[in-house]
C-alpha cells in the first residue's frame, strides 16, 4: 500500500514547496540556525530573522566570537531565548572540539546544548541526507491522520508515527522528504481545514477514507493564564533606568525596566511600591500612570501596568542596573513586553 508514498510527496514537493532563504543551502550551520529559529515560531516570521542572522554572524565562528549580548539582541523577539542560548554553548564546543564543522554522528550531535532527536534528525538529513527521521507538529498531524491514531497530538504518538516513518523513509534525497513532510503539514494538512482534495497522498490517508480527518488528532484546550504586572519608568534627565534579569529561569540575561507582578488584593500602586523596595531597595515617592501593554506568551498573557515613578532616592548602579538614553536600548536584548514599552514611550517623550 505504501510503495509509492515517498515518490508521490516528494514529487508533490518539488512543485509546490515555498522558496525559503535557508533552502538555498546545504550549509549545515545555517540549516541549523533556520531550524532552531522555527521550533515554535512561524514561518513567515521567522524569514526575517534569519536573513539578518545570517548578514551578522555569516558563520558559526562569527557567531562565537560575538557577546552572547549581541548575539542575544539579534535574537530579540523570537522568544524561547534558552534555544539560542544553546546553539551559542554548542557553537563554542563545536570550534573546540571539531573545527566548526557539525559532524555527521548522530550521537556526537545529540550530545550538544539543544540537540534534541528532532533537531538531530532535521539538520543531519537535511544538510547530509542521513537516513534519520524527523517528528515535529506538522509531521504527526499527517502520519496520525494518515494511520487514523486516535487521541491528542503529543510525545506518545511518537513510537508509532516513527515505525511508519520508517517504512516510507527514501534510500536518498531524504532532507527532501522530511521537509516535504513538514510542508505538507503546513500547507495541505492543516490542524483545521485540511485541503484534502490537493492532498497528494489522500490515497494513503485511513483518516481520509475514514471521513475523520476534521477529527484527528483530537484537540487539546489551551489554558491561558493572565498576568497582571505593573512596570517603573524611572527616568532622570533623557535617560532611563533598566536592569537585567538573571541568568538563570524566564528570560534570563534580558534587560527589563523595574517590576513585577501584582499580588492577590494589592493595589497596583502598592504593587509598585512593594516591587520597587524588594528589586532597588528604594522608596516610591509619587507615581503617575501613563498606559498598558498587552503581551502574549504560550501559556500566559501578560497585562503590563505601566507608571512613571519619583524615587525618594536614586537606585545604584552597577553591571546589571544601567541609566539608557532611547539610542541606546538598541544595545540591550529585551523582552517583547518592554520593547513595546519602548516604542510606546517614544511616542509621548
Amino acid at each position: 500500500m505504501l510503495k509509492n508514498f515517498s515518490q508521490d510527496l516528494s514529487r508533490w514537493y518539488i512543485k509546490n514547496r515555498r522558496d525559503l532563504p535557508w533552502r538555498h543551502t546545504k550549509d549545515p550551520y545555517k540549516i541549523w540556525v533556520s531550524e532552531i529559529m522555527l521550533q515554535q515560531t512561524s514561518v513567515s516570521t521567522v524569514i526575517a530573522y534569519y536573513e539578518r542572522w545570517i548578514k551578522v554572524f555569516p558563520t558559526i565562528h562569527d557567531l562565537v566570537q560575538a557577546p552572547l549580548q549581541t548575539v542575544l539582541k539579534q535574537w530579540q523577539g523570537l522568544g524561547y531565548y534558552n534555544r539560542v542560548k544553546n546553539m551559542y554553548k554548542a557553537s563554542d564546543i563545536l570550534i573546540r572540539e571539531h573545527k566548526g564543522v557539525l559532524p555527521k554522528d548522530p550521537l556526537i550531535i545529540r550530545s550538544l546544548p539543544g540537540f534534541g532527536p528532532y533537531t538531530t534528525g532535521s539538520v543531519l538529513s537535511i544538510a547530509y541526507d542521513m537516513p534519520l527521521t524527523i517528528i515535529d507538529a506538522n509531521v504527526r498531524r499527517v502520519v496520525m491522520r494518515l494511520m487514523a491514531l486516535d487521541g491528542i497530538a503529543d510525545t506518545k504518538q511518537d513510537p508509532e508515527i516513527n515505525k511508519f516513518l520508517l517504512k516510507v523513509l527514501p534510500k536518498k534525497n531524504v532532507g527532501d522528504f522530511n521537509q516535504a513532510l513538514m510542508e505538507l503539514g503546513a500547507l495541505v494538512c492543516r490542524s483545521k481545514e485540511p485541503i484534502c482534495n490537493s492532498c497528494p497522498v489522500n490515497k494513503y490517508c485511513l483518516a481520509y477514507k475514514m471521513n475523520k480527518q476534521e477529527l484527528i488528532p483530537k484537540v487539546k484546550k489551551k489554558v491561558i493564564k493572565n498576568i497582571h504586572a505593573v512596570i517603573a519608568i524611572i527616568k532622570k534627565d533623557d535617560r532611563y533606568f533598566i536592569q537585567k534579569r538573571a541568568s538563570k529561569g524566564l528570560l534570563a540575561d534580558l534587560w527589563e525596566f523595574p517590576g513585577g507582578k501584582i499580588e492577590a488584593g494589592e493595589l497596583k500602586v502598592q504593587s509598585l511600591s512593594r516591587e520597587l523596595l524588594e528589586e532597588l531597595e528604594v522608596d516610591l515617592k509619587s507615581s503617575k500612570y501613563l498606559f498598558d501593554v498587552n503581551h502574549f506568551y504560550t501559556q500566559f498573557k501578560v497585562n503590563l501596568s505601566v507608571y512613571e515613578c519619583q524615587l525618594f532616592s536614586e537606585p545604584k548602579i552597577d553591571a546589571t542596573h544601567k541609566w539608557v538614553s532611547f539610542k541606546d536600548f538598541s544595545k540591550y536584548p529585551m523582552p517583547s513586553g518592554s520593547a513595546k514599552i519602548i516604542h510606546k514611550l517614544k511616542k509621548i517623550a
